[in-house]
């Protein structure tokens, strides 16, 4: 681009003085004879030398570019130039008399006849002789040109490395790989077996949770058994529905149901089965929702299975809520605010675009968010609706409140004003379960992991009902055995729903609540007298047992519950006889099979320390042979999984 400037600069200038000096030397110069046709010789006049064909001038042309033919040049003279007279049109008064101008030598004519050609494009040849005044106006608009400003090329003044990557395609910028070995899930040890002489009762409170199943779910679809502790068998059992007897009342909202077979497992063992069933409010009845959905929108939100699947879960919960119902949305990142106050259910266009509005960015203020989303919860209470706010979030706080006491006594504050939380946990890798499950205990809710479209709709859709109206709140259970019939127990499962033998009958002591129509199963694994003790007798013996009942009853089922507006529990009682019991296996109830099916399934992927050599093989033979009625392909899907885990890798690979 240096050289090139001389060049230009000089072309420019001998573009401007050519006109400019025939005018003065035409003025200047005396009133001479016509003049000769081209390639007349002028006697006295030496005709210049003409190049040679092929021959070039310096400075002509660039270097490496081929020269131009030079196009035929008159003689010169002392008053004429390559532009040929005016026409006789154009008349002018003769010019006074001068002194006679010596005729110019060729080597100045000659950039006045032939300009240099232009680095530019060069003119095209004129097909007929421009006049004196179209020929400065050709100058003039070709000097304009060249001075005009143009868009200068983004590589001109740029290094050759800079050039290249200007000049290389655009890429997007690849998603990063979601983080992995950071999950956090609570940590307990699967229950032992315990001698009903020393330890005859069994109290827990009741989980209908479902968020392990999912997890343990898309683990196995990354060909990746789960971490053992992100397993609790209760979950995988309780994530089915199954065709219980149904209560015929709201005015006991409960029914029990009870089974006793052999363990598919263990020979002289057997399985019991304690199962209750819900009732169903009719969704025209139900009362009507005051949700506050908060979301977590911080930068760990941002992957295709986070945020983005957050806001298709919400559009679809929002398409079983009505005018009765309102809706107020709230998101946390760095910092919370409200995105929506309290709106009309149905406004669907207005939530849907605060939904779509939502983007992810920042740190994790959960504490504030939770702070702001009771505080909308509280502006619209109403005393008959459904109070709740419905928490989106992988878990992972790291602003603000963090403690998880802390939040828990903040969220436990709420829940006696009748404020409910339930907990929807998205993402793999850094997932925070053990938070999540806290805070739905402490809330009165329920906690659910989204990991697909499908899993979105089951609990937000087809499962709305159960997941945000509830029947009964703090719903315990204690089971206590027969010492003269049962030697041995074990509770499969719900080990962080464990309760003490006095928290039963204590109203104060909080326990889950349970929704429209859903069904919760516990399966006991117990020894029967005389059977094959797991656990070795006592050397100095124990305890005698009192005198069994004359009934020969294997066990007794308490349930104390609390409507959802009471503060008083209830009572419902059952016995386990032996009228319960069956023979084989293959004549259990098909609903107790399936049951037993999954939790073997949930024992093995925890390391299988009762299930013996019972493997996925025998699960997905078991849960097979009790599939039934599956109209949403539920249990098709776990003899699946049950399949796949035989082949799943231990750990999960890392992201490359």
């Amino acid at each position: 681009m240096l050289r090139t400037r001389p060049l230009v600069a000089a072309t420019l200038v001998a573009a401007l003085a050519g006109p400019t000096a025939w005018t003065i030397l035409r003025e200047r110069a005396p009133e001479a004879p016509p003049a000769p046709e081209a390639g007349t010789p002028q006697p006295g006049v030496p005709e210049p030398a003409l190049p040679k064909p092929g021959e070039t001038k310096a400075g002509e042309t660039r270097p490496g570019e081929p020269a131009p033919k030079a196009p035929p040049v008159p003689a010169p003279t002392a008053r004429t130039e390559t532009v040929p007279a005016p026409p006789p049109e154009v008349a002018r008064p003769a010019p006074p008399p001068s002194p006679a101008v010596a005729p110019l030598p060729p080597a100045v004519l000659a950039p006045l006849a032939r300009p240099a050609p232009l680095a530019l494009p060069p003119p095209p040849a004129p097909a007929r002789p421009l006049a004196i005044e179209e020929h400065r106006r050709v100058a003039r608009d070709q000097s304009m040109a060249m001075l005009e400003p143009r868009e200068a090329p983004r590589t001109r003044a740029l290094s050759a490395g800079a050039v290249a990557t200007l000049a290389a395609p655009r890429h997007e910028p690849a998603p990063l790989p979601e983080p992995t070995g950071r999950d956090r899930f609570p940590e307990a040890q699967p229950s032992g077996f315990q001698a009903v002489a020393q330890a005859p009762v069994s109290t827990f409170s009741i989980d209908v949770d479902t968020a392990s199943y999912a997890f343990v779910r898309a683990s196995l679809n990354r060909n990746a058994l789960p971490p053992p502790n992100a397993v609790r068998t209760e979950e995988l059992i309780n994530y089915f529905p199954y065709a219980y007897p149904a209560p015929t009342g709201p005015e006991e909202p409960f029914r029990i149901t009870t089974a006793v077979f052999p363990s598919p497992w263990a020979d002289g063992r057997k399985l019991v089965q304690v199962a209750i069933k819900g009732y169903a409010v009719a969704p025209e009845t139900r009362p009507a929702a005051n949700l506050v959905f908060l979301v977590d929108t911080s930068g760990s939100m941002a992957g295709p299975n986070r945020l983005p699947l957050v806001k298709q879960s919400l559009a679809l919960l929002l398409t079983q809520l009505d005018g009765r119902d309102r809706v107020a949305i709230v998101s946390y990142a760095g910092q919370a605010g409200t995105v929506l106050p309290p709106t009309p259910a149905s406004e669907r266009q207005t939530i849907l675009g605060a939904i779509e509005g939502l983007g992810a960015g920042g740190g994790t203020a959960g504490g504030e968010g939770l702070r702001q989303a009771y505080a909308l919860a509280e502006q619209n209470f109403a005393a008959t609706a459904v109070n709740r706010v419905v928490l989106a979030t992988d878990g992972d706080f790291n602003l603000g409140i963090t403690d998880r006491d802390e939040l828990k006594g903040f969220i436990a504050r709420k829940r006696e004003t009748g404020i409910f939380l339930s907990v929807l946990g998205f993402g793999m890798g850094n997932h925070n379960d053990a938070l999540m499950q806290a805070l739905a205990q402490e809330g009165n809710g329920a906690a659910a992991y989204i990991d697909t479209l499908n899993e979105a709709r089951k609990v937000l859709v087809e499962e709305a009902t159960s997941t945000l109206v509830p029947i009964a709140k703090d719903v315990k259970i204690q089971v206590e055995f027969n010492p003269a019939t049962i030697a041995e127990y074990r509770l499969i499962g719900y080990e962080t729903r464990a309760l003490r033998r006095e928290d039963f009958a204590n109203d104060k002591v909080d326990a889950s609540e349970v929704g429209s129509g859903q069904a919760v199963t516990a399966l006991y694994e117990v020894v029967p007298v005389g059977g094959p003790r797991v656990m070795p007798a006592l050397r100095y013996g124990a305890t005698p047992a009192a005198p069994a009942a004359a009934s020969g009853d294997y066990a007794h089922v308490a349930i104390r519950y609390k409507r959802p507006d009471a503060e008083t529990s209830q009572l419902i009682e059952a016995s386990i006889d032996p009228s319960r019991e069956v023979k084989r296996l293959a004549d259990a109830p098909q609903e107790a099979r399936f049951a037993a099916a999954v939790a073997a399934f949930g024992e093995i992927l925890r390391g299988g320390t009762y299930t013996g050599r019972f493997g996925y093989d025998d699960v997905a033979r078991l849960a097979a042979g009790a599939r039934g009625d599956d109209p949403f392909g539920y249990r098709a899907e776990f003899v699946a999984l049950a399949r796949a885990a035989k082949s799943a890798a231990a750990l999960a690979p890392a992201p490359r």
